[in-house]
């Protein structure tokens, strides 16, 4: 199932023209386009699907959400390492 996460902008930057950010999900920091929201701010709370943000939440909102999706254990997409990421021994 696909489901949109929530996370908490903490960078903005462009790159090839199109506003990206960095977006921490508990633990994990993901890229994420926001064209699709463009008046998001730095610190804010986006849900984030398949690498879209799609619109904006409040941090309580983010905060239940993710929980939610924790307890139902739909949280496993975070833990596929991102292309470019290093792992293991390729470093």
């Amino acid at each position: 199932m696909c489901l949109a996460i929530p996370g908490k902008v903490v960078e903005i930057r462009a790159q090839d023209g199109m506003r990206m950010a960095r977006v921490q999900f508990g633990g994990v920091t993901r890229e994420a386009c926001l064209d699709y929201v463009p008046e998001t701010q730095l610190g804010d709370y986006v849900l984030v699907h398949v690498g879209f943000a799609i619109s904006r939440v409040d941090e309580e909102e983010a905060r239940r959400t993710y929980e939610a999706l924790a307890e139902l254990d739909q949280l496993a997409e975070l833990e596929i390492p991102e292309i470019g990421e290093r792992t293991g021994g390729d470093q």
